[in-house]
């Protein structure tokens, strides 16, 4: 069985558009595909209480971004400054981008 597609790739820009963290904006940390999930650069903060180890020789509580939703979050345009929908453009030397479906904006680097 394969693993569904996210609309979203590591490194881009997003926006939380419903849940705890509705209108955060961040960058995406890791994609989760086979759960249809994201981690997001400041969103979806929780508190793990932690052992002392070697890695952590304080312990206590320690806060990290937990997965959410794919579907809960849009990819944020920088030249239309809000959460787009997207689609796919072949350029001429045969490349497939992502565009911004307001402005036009190649959103991929």
């Amino acid at each position: 069985m394969t693993t569904p597609k996210v609309h979203v790739k590591k490194g881009d820009t997003v926006m939380v558009i419903t849940g705890k963290s509705a209108g955060k904006k961040g960058k995406v940390l890791e994609v989760i595909p086979g759960d249809q999930r994201v981690i997001v650069e400041g969103a979806n903060i929780v508190k793990r209480h932690t052992k002392p180890s070697k890695k952590v020789p304080q312990g206590g509580i320690m806060e990290k971004e937990a997965p959410i939703a794919a579907s809960n979050v849009m990819i944020y345009c920088n030249r239309c400054h809000k959460p787009v929908r997207i689609g796919k453009k072949i350029l001429d030397n045969g490349n497939k981008v992502r565009i911004c479906r307001k402005c036009g904006e190649v959103l991929d680097k």
